[in-house]
């Protein structure tokens, strides 16, 4: 991709982004117009400030100096991000919140803060306020309390730049489209809102994610931010497009603890802002045709971690565990998890990479453990073994024996079914029939499996879900069910002869395990978090997730376990 055909586009969609964007100053519908007293607040009837604080000639408080605590992510435009070799945040968060410290006499210092954690670190007062475009809502008004509204944006549908499907968003609505969002946003809850529920969402822990699933072909459109959008428009411009159609307008606000003594006198800034024109002006700057940075242009963002101490160095956020061997239990046949190629001695896959990551953080050596499906859990929470990963859905049930780890990744459980069995053109058509399916013991795709077919007469359960997906092939079974990401070797064995039903049963999200109140769970949270923050997850998923990724069960070994 060309960075002049990233421009252009930019430019393109940013020019449809200036109509939805409403810089929510107006009790009018002029844009262009400056608002009067008539129908806001004027700047001399602000509230008055608490305690000591002053007010200067223009109304406004004064906050004599004092620092606030601003949550950012560093990675979010045009709202907030670094440039590729400097180290000062940029983006319209950074010259709202200087402009409002100006008008209060007050020293903004960005925080940099994941998200959806940020709300929780402002909830409890860890942070005095974040921007990072956050929606205005009922649910997240029960634990903080939100600033006047300083923009509105639309919610849309991105999709692939080639997909001649979708020309409305009431095609994906009314369709059978998979749709990807972030888990925590006002988009996931959009989403679940227009398709009537979870069946067809695929939730991530970032929005990076689900635009790769978009151009791999794992799900068929995503819904963001059009404000958001622009900067994963730009960096795809040659693979994905934005479906004009609004879904939902979101008022933006600042939030704070509740209570805080700086809702109103921020509140009389913002309003000082949209008199004066200073929103107007930040608004075509980050919103208008000439910004042109896309997240090919941004660094990565190094998260301080929950330590104390509040040093900002990778090496002293994250624990030292001094070189210790940390026992990791794996299947070394569950793609693309874990395994061992053929004629080969040495494990690969997610699970490795991603331990291996851990521990180059942590200071630690993984050792990767052979242990049986579900045996590997009742060894960990033994304690014979220090964690687990091996893909294991967090579940209440496991929770009582094992604790888990913070989710890394979420997936859906699916249907398999025969390439030429035209019985089952959905998810519906195996539930309501009395089709028989097969899973594996001790999973939760047999728990859902039970929960959809009203109990176990329509079940066989295999010790291997290779063995389920034998029987579906011969005929002794009528469908299978599986997670997406497990299914991924066995469809690609099979290509010739099985076929994934698109719709989604139930998102799961998959942790670690470890023994009860082991020391281990804290230290590699922050180690999960980081790999987020930097961008490493991202990487590894694209790598195992991805069309590059053509591994089957035909090409790994078969396991001895100890």
């Amino acid at each position: 991709m060309t960075m002049n055909s990233s421009r252009k586009l930019m430019r393109m969609f940013a020019l449809l982004l200036a109509m939805s964007i409403v810089f929510a100053a107006c009790g009018s519908d002029d844009d262009t117009a400056e608002t009067t007293t008539d129908d806001t607040t004027a700047p001399d009837t602000a509230a008055e400030p608490d305690g000591d604080e002053m007010e200067d000639d223009s109304g406004l408080a004064d906050l004599e100096g004092r620092t606030v605590t601003v949550g950012v992510e560093n990675a979010y435009l045009p709202f907030n991000y670094i440039p590729v070799g400097g180290d000062e945040g940029e983006g319209w968060d950074y010259d709202a919140w200087n402009e409002i410290c100006r008008l209060l006499n007050c020293e903004a210092e960005f925080i940099a803060a994941g998200w959806p954690d940020v709300i929780d670190q402002v909830a409890q007062g860890d942070i005095d306020t974040a921007a990072d475009g956050i929606s205005i809502t009922d649910e997240r008004k029960e634990i903080v309390d939100f600033s006047d509204p300083y923009m509105t944006v639309q919610q849309k549908f991105i999709v692939g730049l080639d997909d001649d499907r979708y020309a409305s968003a009431s095609d994906i609505i009314d369709g059978d489209a998979v749709v990807a969002t972030q888990v925590g946003t006002t988009n996931f809850e959009l989403a679940e809102e227009l398709l009537g529920g979870t069946d067809r969402i695929q939730a991530f822990d970032q929005f990076g994610l689900a635009i790769q699933a978009l151009i791999a072909g794992d799900v068929d459109a995503v819904i963001i931010d059009d404000a958001a959008g622009l900067g994963y428009i730009g960096e795809n411009a040659d693979q994905v497009k934005t479906i004009d159609d609004g879904l939902q307008s979101d008022p933006l606000g600042f939030i704070y603890p509740q209570g805080s003594e700086l809702v109103e006198p921020v509140n009389a800034a913002i309003q000082e802002m949209k008199d004066s024109g200073f929103l107007d002006q930040i608004g075509a700057k980050y919103f208008g045709t000439e910004f042109t940075v896309t997240y090919d242009d941004i660094a990565e963002v190094v998260l301080p971690g929950a330590e104390e101490g509040g040093d900002t160095e990778e090496e002293s956020a994250l624990a030292d565990l001094e070189g210790r061997t940390v026992t990791v239990g794996v299947e070394n046949a569950y793609l693309p998890f874990n395994y061992i190629p053929v004629g080969g001695d040495e494990g690969e896959g997610w699970d490795y990479d991603a331990w291996n990551e851990i521990c180059r953080l942590l200071n630690c050596e993984a050792e990767f453990i052979a242990a049986g499906w579900p045996d590997v859990i009742d060894q960990v929470a033994q304690g014979d073994i220090d964690t687990a990963a091996d893909g294991i859905s967090i579940t209440d049930e496991r929770k009582e024996i094992v604790d888990f780890s913070d989710p890394y990744m979420t997936v859906q459980q699916k249907f398999i079914v025969g390439l030429d069995d035209d019985r089952y053109a959905s998810a519906s058509d195996i539930i309501d029939g009395d089709a028989v399916v097969a899973t594996q013991v001790g999973t939760t795709n047999f728990e859902l499996a039970e929960e959809l077919l009203g109990g176990t007469d329509r079940i066989q359960a295999f010790d291997q879900f290779g063995l389920a997906i034998q029987a579906l092939i011969a005929g002794d079974v009528d469908a299978v069910i599986i997670d997406d990401a497990a299914g991924l070797g066995y469809i690609g064995e099979n290509a010739d002869q099985v076929k994934t039903i698109d719709d989604g049963l139930q998102s799961d999200p998959l942790g670690f395990i470890y023994p009860q109140g082991s020391e281990l769970v804290e230290p590699v949270n922050a180690a999960i978090q980081e790999m987020k923050d930097s961008g490493f997850l991202d990487q590894i998923g694209a790598k195992y997730f991805g069309t590059e990724f053509t591994v089957t069960y035909d090409d790994i070994a078969e396991v001895e376990l100890g």
